[in-house]
């Protein structure tokens, strides 16, 4: 018995060798075809009576393009023997072949006459076709067979443009080029190259001024025995300056009607004994002051340089070692799954910056939950540091185990911006978001979302996130276009963006300002639906698209509201930072108005039911436990990320979250973007918000002097016993009913305590160290 199964064994292990060279073994005997087919073509004489056989079937069956088709086979061998030869390739190969034969049935309609078929048999046609094959004169068999139904029905031009319409359509399949894409980039080559040409043509400086001092000293116009000022002609001054100089945009002005205007200060103060130079110089120094003091400077907004943020770096060696890593991944963790009895086969591999996932396919009858229960085995067997399982991947049938990759790629949001996916968004609320596991670029868009909630724990990577999304925004859209309303409570994060046009009004940082901020975007979200319904449109984009047709109309900007952290505000002013928050959640998005909210306490009291039932699109970064996980996207999984801008990206009608490696910007790269927007324009504040706010400050400053002098103390209480009654305050401070109920009411005002429960004692929503924290604030 024993000795059968070593045989057995012997002969499978014979069979499993044989099967493994077949690759090698079909492309040799393929190169050896093709080389042979090849010589038979170019060197007849070498390859004796059997390469002039084979030339002339070549010939005769496909004619002058039958050249192709020994450098194809030969092409595809190597291929096989290197096991190159895909699914996807093959597909290419077989598109090529067809390629062949339409410059085949070319060939043929090229050599068309009118009588070439007339009163011929079939097989007469094709002896015909074989021997101009051969002869070169046509386009073999083959391409007269495919071109005869088009001969008889459309004659030579009509098959000419046909077949000429199917090799293109062969030749985008194969390439996977678009028509339209190689037009467009002919298109600016042509226009790049007249630019340059166009600029080798053009004067300099010295020379405009030089022509102009020659004007100057032209002779005096005597009129009436008086000699008459010269007015040297700005028209050709500004004709030439419009071909041959470029001149900064902050000096293009609005164009002024002056027929009325005296024209003296042209010449005011200019001797004769002045140099030319320095006359001219005068002239258009007094020229621009008098223009500036007429007309109100219209600048337009440049975008940023892309070279302004840092280039991402090469893929290393180590990470090539990490995909070949990942493979042998694939087998170990098919073996471990078969040891605990579960029959699955990875099917695909996505190596992403941060993760691998392995695509399983299990078997009929294995559970899913018996493969997401072996998360920590799978986990100790791949030596990992955490695994996380996706049951199952939307869109397929199968189970993504996400494994961390032993060298992180790093992200940079430069990548991102220049990518075709981030330049041909349409939205102006566009912003990169980083890569996918995929490794495919990840664009988000504000204004789908409608709203962004941006939650996680410290060093996680918000304030990254909030960069990237507030750079891109300015990289994508105009100060005309996109308005931006920033608060930022922990007063470092978001201060180096004052100064920039998009800003509504500086940086908000003190908390009770704050709410005074977001009251103001509530009254404004009411006044754009009174405009709406005044022209009869929805929503923004219907105002716009009305406005645009009417002169003197400005059209409105969307706004951006980004909050950098919730908790510090919920702390403060509770209650109306709450109810503006579902206000604007719930109406604004039609009003062109957004919000992206981020905090690093993801808890109930913070993240109110309220809030999160408003805001649907959020973004988990790496959390401590599984219910701050649930808390922001509903679900687990955040508790397993990475950090480092490791998220999981929830948009608004996704069935499942996506794993996303966030892109990374520095600080400096921050700096010289903004620096770069400051240098060019300034930033132009509406006053007019700023003073409401700072009216609705004082109202809420003014409000604590009416609480009661043992509020403080009730609220230590309260927060230490963790509920509050009324009849508690009566015994521990030992005063009546009415001023015991009063201090109850302030502090429900203040957001210490929850409503009434009837007979129940009510909830108290900060803990001890909130309280501390804004005591801290206040200065107590």
């Amino acid at each position: 018995m024993k000795s059968k199964k070593i045989r057995k064994k012997k002969k499978q292990q014979k069979k499993s060798g044989i099967k493994r060279y077949n690759n090698e073994i079909i492309g040799i005997l393929m190169l050896a075809a093709g080389l042979i087919m090849f010589s038979s073509i170019l060197f007849i004489n070498s390859m004796g009576p059997f390469g002039s056989y084979m030339k002339n079937i070549i010939l005769g069956f496909m004619g002058a393009p039958g050249f192709l088709i020994s450098p194809l086979i030969i092409v595809y061998s190597v291929l096989v023997i290197f096991k190159k030869n895909s699914s996807d390739l093959n597909l290419k190969i077989v598109y090529i072949f067809v390629f062949i034969l339409i410059l085949s049935a070319l060939v043929q309609a090229g050599f068309y006459k009118e009588d070439m078929y007339v009163g011929k048999s079939v097989i007469s046609s094709i002896k015909k076709f074989y021997i101009d094959g051969k002869d070169l004169l046509g386009g073999g068999v083959l391409g007269g067979l495919i071109s005869i139904p088009f001969l008889l029905m459309f004659k030579g031009l009509g098959t000419i443009i046909i077949l000429t319409a199917a090799a293109i359509i062969d030749i985008i399949l194969i390439t996977n080029v678009s028509i339209a894409g190689v037009i467009v980039k002919i298109k600016n080559g042509i226009l790049s190259l007249f630019d340059k040409l166009e600029n080798k043509f053009k004067l300099s400086d010295k020379e405009i001024k030089d022509e102009l001092i020659e004007d100057y000293n032209e002779p005096d116009i005597v009129m009436n025995g008086k000699k008459l000022p010269k007015v040297i002609d700005f028209n050709i001054i500004k004709e030439k300056q419009k071909k041959d100089v470029f001149i900064e945009e902050e000096q293009i002005l609005e164009k002024v009607d002056v027929e009325n205007e005296e024209v003296d200060f042209i010449v005011k103060d200019i001797k004769k004994s002045e140099d030319p130079s320095e006359v001219v110089e005068k002239i258009a120094d007094s020229v621009n002051k008098e223009i500036q003091s007429k007309v109100k400077t219209n600048i337009e907004y440049k975008y940023p340089d892309i070279n302004l943020l840092d280039d991402g770096s090469q893929i290393s060696s180590d990470a090539l070692n990490c995909r070949k890593s990942a493979l042998k991944g694939a087998k170990k963790l098919e073996e471990t799954l078969k040891s605990f009895g579960v029959d699955a086969k990875v099917i695909n591999v996505s190596m992403g910056p941060a993760v691998t996932r392995y695509e399983l396919q299990p078997s009929a009858g294995v559970k899913v939950s018996k493969i997401v229960g072996l998360s920590d085995d799978i986990c100790l067997n791949l030596a990992a540091s955490g695994v996380r399982i996706e049951a199952p991947i939307p869109g397929k049938a199968a189970i993504g185990i996400e494994v961390p990759n032993k060298e992180v790629t790093p992200v940079f949001l430069k990548d991102v911006i220049q990518s075709k996916e981030f330049k041909n968004f349409p939205s102006n609320l566009a912003f990169a978001l980083g890569k996918d596991i995929t490794g495919q670029n990840t664009v988000a868009d504000i204004g789908k979302m409608p709203h962004l909630l941006i939650a996680g724990a410290t060093g996680s990577g918000k304030s990254v996130c909030i960069n990237s999304l507030i750079i891109s925004l300015l990289y994508k859209s105009s100060p005309n276009e996109v308005k931006l309303l920033m608060v930022d409570p922990k007063v470092v994060e978001l201060g180096i963006y004052n100064g920039i046009p998009h800003l509504l009004i500086p940086v908000v940082t003190e908390p009770k300002k704050a709410a005074g901020a977001l009251n103001w975007a509530v009254q404004e979200m009411e006044e754009r639906y009174k405009l709406f319904a005044q022209k009869g449109v929805r929503d923004i984009k219907g105002y716009n698209a009305v406005v645009n047709t009417n002169e003197g109309e400005e059209t409105l900007p969307q706004i951006v509201i980004i909050i950098d952290e919730l908790a510090d505000l919920m702390m403060v002013a509770p209650k109306d930072v709450e109810d503006a928050i579902c206000r604007l959640a719930q109406m604004a998005r039609a009003a062109g108005m957004h919000l992206v909210i981020a905090t690093q306490r993801p808890s109930v009291n913070v993240i109110t039911g309220v809030i999160k039932a408003n805001i649907p699109s959020r973004i988990a970064f790496a959390v401590s436990s599984q219910v701050d996980s649930r808390t922001i996207i509903d679900m687990a999984g955040a508790e397993k990320l990475l950090g480092k801008g490791d998220m999981l990206f929830y948009p608004v009608g996704s069935p499942k979250p996506v794993r996303v490696k966030g892109a990374f910007v520095s600080d400096k790269e921050v700096e010289r973007v903004v620096e770069y927007i400051k240098s060019q324009c300034n930033a132009e504040y509406d006053e007019d918000i700023i003073e409401e706010i700072n009216t609705e400050r004082e109202v809420m400053d003014g409000a604590p002097e009416d609480a009661d002098e043992l509020l403080p103390q009730a609220i230590e209480l309260v927060v230490d016993a963790g509920q509050a009654s009324v009849s508690m305050i009566q015994r521990k401070f030992k005063v009546g009913y009415a001023r015991a109920a009063r201090i109850v009411d302030q502090m429900e005002e203040r957001g210490i305590v929850g409503g009434f429960e009837g007979s129940k004692p009510r909830q108290v929503l900060i803990t001890k160290l909130q309280l501390q924290e804004l005591e801290m604030r206040n200065g107590k």
